[in-house]
C-alpha cells in the first residue's frame, strides 16, 4: 500500500513540475523589421532588430526599425497602348484601392500623390489624364503616346518570390475583371528584363525600380544605349534595399567585409543596389567580399543552408521569400547607419531614406 501511495505521489509531483515548465517549446527567434507604412526618416542605427521570444518554432518577432534606403516601385508601359486602356487601368487602381488592400497588403501603400510624382520619365497619356482629374499634374507627358490599338495586355512582373509577382498578379486580375482591359501577369526576370521586353514588343506593362527606368530612359550603366518606347502609368509603393541575414553577429554593413553575400545577378537592379551601398562603406563587391549572384528565391534558400552569410534583396516589404524563411529560423535585417546613409544619397540622389518599421516579418 505504501508503494501505491508513493508511487502516484511521484506521478503527481511530475505533473505538476511539467505544467509549471509550460508546454510551449518554441526557441528564441530572431527578428527583422518590417514595413507597414514605413517612413522616410532619417536612418540612425546601425543594429539589427535585437532577439525575442517568437511564438513558436522558426518564428519571428519584431521589435525595432530597421534603417535603410528605398526606391521606386513603378509600373511602366508601351507607349502604343491605347490612352483609354491606361486611363481604365490607371482607374480600377486608384478608384479601388481598400478592395485591393484586401487582397494584397501592398495596396494601403497606394497614393495619389506618390503616384503622380515620378520626374525622370513622362507618363503615359492615359494616367496623366486620369491624374488630372484628380487635381495631380505630373511633371511630363510622353508626346504621341497612347495612340495604338487595344489588345490583351501582358505584365511582366518578377520572379514567383519577390513582390512584383504577387502584387502585379492582383492588379491584372482586379482590373481584368472590372474592366474590359485584359491584363494577365506573367513571371519575369525583374527590371531590366522587363524593359528589355516591353521595348522587344512580348510584355505591353512592367514593373521596373526607378532607378533601373531611369538607367533605361538615359542609356546607363545597365544599358548601353537608351530605351525610350515606354512611359509611366504610376509609381506604386517603396522597395526597400533589404540585408538579410541569420546570423546575429552581423551588425552592419561593415561586418559583411570578407563574408559571402548574394547581391543578385551580376548587372541586375539589386546588384547595382549591392554596390550602391557596399561602396557607401568603401567595400569593394568583387574583392571586399565573397560574392553570390542569386536571385531572391535561391538567396533564402542559401541562408537557409548555411551556404552565404547574407543577401541583398530589393523589393516591397514583406517579401514572401523573407517571410518564408522566417519560418525557419531567427532572421535579421541590417541596418545603414545615418553617416553612410548620408553618403549614399549625395552620390546616388535616387534613392530615399527609408526606416522599416517593426510588425512585417
Amino acid at each position: 500500500m505504501k508503494k501505491k501511495f508513493s508511487l502516484l505521489m511521484a506521478v503527481l509531483m511530475l505533473a505538476m513540475l511539467l505544467s509549471a515548465c509550460g508546454g510551449d517549446t518554441g526557441s528564441k527567434g530572431g527578428e527583422v523589421g518590417g514595413v507597414g507604412g514605413g517612413s522616410s526618416a532619417p536612418a540612425d542605427a546601425s543594429a539589427p532588430a535585437d532577439s525575442g521570444n517568437s511564438g513558436g518554432s522558426g518564428d519571428s518577432a519584431v521589435a525595432q526599425d530597421t534603417n535603410t534606403v528605398a526606391v521606386g516601385a513603378v509600373v511602366i508601359a508601351r507607349d502604343d497602348v491605347p490612352e483609354d486602356d491606361i486611363y481604365a487601368l490607371t482607374s480600377a487602381i486608384f478608384e479601388n484601392i481598400p478592395t485591393i488592400t484586401e487582397q494584397h497588403a501592398k495596396g494601403g501603400e497606394l497614393d495619389l500623390d506618390f503616384a503622380s510624382s515620378v520626374t525622370s520619365v513622362p507618363y503615359h497619356p492615359g494616367a496623366a489624364k486620369y491624374f488630372a482629374e484628380k487635381g495631380k499634374e505630373v511633371a511630363a507627358v510622353k508626346e504621341g503616346a497612347g495612340s495604338g490599338d487595344s489588345k490583351s495586355l501582358t505584365f511582366g512582373t518578377g520572379g514567383e518570390s519577390g513582390t512584383y509577382y504577387a502584387f502585379g498578379g492582383v492588379l491584372s486580375s482586379y482590373v481584368s475583371n472590372n474592366t474590359s482591359v485584359s491584363v494577365t501577369a506573367v513571371t519575369s526576370g525583374g527590371s531590366k528584363a522587363n524593359i528589355e521586353d516591353l521595348a522587344a514588343g512580348d510584355i505591353q506593362l512592367g514593373f521596373v525600380q526607378s532607378d533601373v527606368m531611369s538607367y533605361a530612359f538615359n542609356g546607363e550603366r545597365l544599358f548601353d544605349a537608351k530605351v525610350e518606347n515606354f512611359s509611366v502609368v504610376a509609381a506604386l509603393y517603396m522597395e526597400q534595399v533589404q540585408i538579410v541575414t541569420t546570423n546575429p553577429d552581423i551588425k552592419s554593413v561593415a561586418d559583411l567585409a570578407g563574408k559571402s553575400v548574394s547581391i543578385g545577378d551580376r548587372g541586375s537592379g539589386v546588384w547595382f543596389n549591392a554596390v550602391d551601398v557596399l561602396g557607401a562603406y568603401d567595400i569593394d563587391p568583387d574583392s571586399g567580399i565573397s560574392p553570390v549572384y542569386q536571385g531572391f528565391g535561391d538567396s533564402a534558400d542559401s541562408l537557409k543552408d548555411k551556404k552565404i552569410d547574407a543577401a541583398f534583396v530589393v523589393a516591397g516589404a514583406p517579401t514572401t521569400a523573407i517571410v518564408d524563411l522566417a519560418t525557419s529560423g531567427p532572421v535579421y535585417l541590417v541596418s545603414l547607419d545615418e553617416e553612410h546613409t548620408n553618403a549614399l544619397l549625395e552620390s546616388s540622389p535616387y534613392y530615399s531614406a527609408y526606416t522599416i518599421p517593426a510588425g512585417t516579418y
